[in-house]
């Protein structure tokens, strides 16, 4: 069997992607420059790792080499639940009501390239979810999957903002896809005006005033001026619930990886408060939610229960 773009978008889609799109491995000038000057702003916050690893970031070939082509991947994890799904009236992102999307991308760009490899086992590559410094939206609009929203998620035509993104990076030429080159936001600005905290302005967000960031990234006692986080204790989805996109083209995800934990649906105000170190590690055995940690899942209970008595 001969490789080619089809036939790897194929295998992809048999593995459980629902978008794939191919890109030439080359220049990101542009983006490059947005980026220097988003983190020049300090908009990434306490995020020192997106400015450590910036140079890679901005050129795909400091972190590989040898890249020809890229394989840009989507995975819908909509689950046709919302925060009113919940018994507690505290609110838990529903990216991470199920396994660790990090495990279950990987595991699958894993085989993929595992696959390519039988074919031709000279071929080299780099599998990349999330953490890796590639510009995952970016990428994403290069192999035409979607276009960047106002809420700096990317979009696409068929399942709204509702996916996890990942990449295999091959020093082999490939077909590419058309980027996507449409602005399909148009005059909406609904994401921008429900932040409750203006951290977004248009196709920009300061992570420092993010419930997300706020919620997992950051560490220590919250900023005096960012106390409120509007009953959020992991992450935050307004901005995707109210995009016209996500209400029109979500659909439910048959991945069985990330249907919710009834433990998370079943957890009431009384049960998250009264959670503890153990039961922290137990709950979110792999799960994503191990990222912001016993102490920082804790303040935010505290905080939000706090405000709400």
């Amino acid at each position: 069997m001969n490789l080619s773009s089809k036939s790897i978008k194929k295998k992809a889609l048999e593995l459980g992607f629902q978008k794939v799109g191919i890109a030439i491995a080359g220049s990101t000038d542009k983006p490059k420059t947005d980026l220097e000057t988003w983190l020049s702003f300090g908009n990434h916050a306490g995020m020192d790792w997106m400015a450590s690893r910036r140079e890679e970031r901005g050129s795909i070939h400091l972190y590989f080499p040898e890249a020809k082509s890229l394989i840009a991947v989507g995975m819908n994890y909509y689950v046709g639940k919302d925060q009113s799904d919940l018994k507690s009236n505290l609110k838990f992102s529903n990216y991470a009501w199920g396994d660790d999307y990090h495990d279950v991308l990987k595991t699958r760009l894993f085989q993929l390239l595992g696959w390519i490899k039988e074919i031709n086992s000279d071929i080299k590559g780099v599998v990349c979810v999330d953490t890796s410094p590639v510009m995952d939206k970016v990428w994403a609009q290069k192999a035409g999957l979607g276009w960047q929203g106002k809420h700096t998620n990317l979009i696409s035509r068929d399942y709204g903002s509702w996916l996890f993104l990942g990449e295999l990076i091959l020093d082999m030429d490939l077909e590419p896809d058309p980027p996507f080159t449409e602005d399909l936001c148009g005059t909406c600005t609904a994401c921008i005006e429900s932040c409750p905290t203006q951290a977004l302005g248009d196709y920009q967000i300061d992570a420092g005033k993010c419930i997300s960031y706020l919620t997992i990234e950051h560490r220590g006692s919250l900023p005096e001026f960012q106390h409120d986080l509007h009953g959020w204790i992991y992450g935050c989805d307004i901005c995707q619930e109210v995009c016209p996109w996500n209400e029109r083209f979500s659909r439910s995800s048959n991945e069985r990886s990330f249907q919710p934990r009834n433990e998370i649906v079943e957890h009431n105000d009384s049960g998250w408060a009264a959670l503890d170190e153990d039961g922290f590690r137990k709950l979110f055995k792999g799960s994503a939610a191990k990222r912001t940690k016993y102490t920082g899942l804790k303040r935010n209970i505290e905080q939000n229960l706090k405000r709400m008595s």
